[in-house]
């Protein structure tokens, strides 16, 4: 049986949005996602999507939310050294939350067209800034396996230059901390929680079979969305 996600129709609203509001202080919630846990299998695992989203984007919520709100306090009390301790931890759990729900929509089961080639003008610049999709691929491939540590690969748009670009990002960055001009079209979260549990230490495995269920569809959206 596919494991579900767990959501009530009360909170899907606001879930589906990643926010609520509560005692007059906006708060982030789990955003719900579009598949079952079990429906990107072989390729991700049902056990590591239920882990993944409840546990770990739940965590980066969690402490978010808790560091926003001492944020709030420590303002209003004029507490400057407490308001900039909290940086680091509203950088790092805002970060995860934001890469995090960026990566659902970025993953689509193959029944509902994961894995289906790119079309259109995104597919066209692919061609023009990286030779072919393949190379395209193989560039990601090559940087998410290198990267050491936790963090990111991404394929996004430089607005500026007016091409796309492959970066990575340490620990829970997300793209824009690598220039206010990138837009992210696809972020591949390559933490150990991401594979562990499916593919061990081989990184390069994880990364070879994500592919299969990358949502193409969402990336043309975000890129024509993005094109100036």
């Amino acid at each position: 049986m596919a494991l579900r996600t767990v959501m009530s129709r009360k909170s899907l609203g606001l879930a589906k949005l990643g926010f609520s509001n509560a005692r007059g202080l906006q708060t982030f919630s789990l955003p719900y996602l579009d598949y079952d846990y079990g429906a990107l299998e072989p390729a991700i695992s049902g056990e590591i999507m239920q882990i993944h989203h409840q546990k770990h984007h739940q965590a980066y919520i969690t402490n978010y939310n808790k560091a926003l709100e001492q944020l709030t306090e420590a303002t209003a009390k004029g507490d400057t050294s407490t308001v900039v301790k909290l940086q680091s931890a509203i950088k790092f759990n805002g970060g995860g939350h934001v890469n995090h729900s960026f990566f659902w929509k970025n993953l689509t089961p193959v029944s509902q067209g994961g894995g289906e080639l790119p079309k259109g003008s995104l597919a066209s610049a692919i061609d023009t800034h990286f030779g072919s999709f393949e190379k395209l691929v193989q560039k990601a491939n090559a940087e998410g396996a290198a990267l050491q540590g936790s963090g990111w690969v991404w394929l996004g748009l430089d607005k500026e230059l007016k091409k796309l670009v492959v970066e990575t990002t340490e620990n829970q960055d997300p793209l824009v901390t690598k220039g206010a001009n990138l837009v992210p079209l696809l972020g591949i979260d390559v933490w150990e929680h991401a594979y562990y549990l499916q593919y061990k230490n081989v990184r390069p495995d994880y990364l070879k079979n994500i592919w299969k269920v990358i949502n193409w569809k969402y990336a043309s959206e975000v890129y024509e969305k993005a094109l100036p």
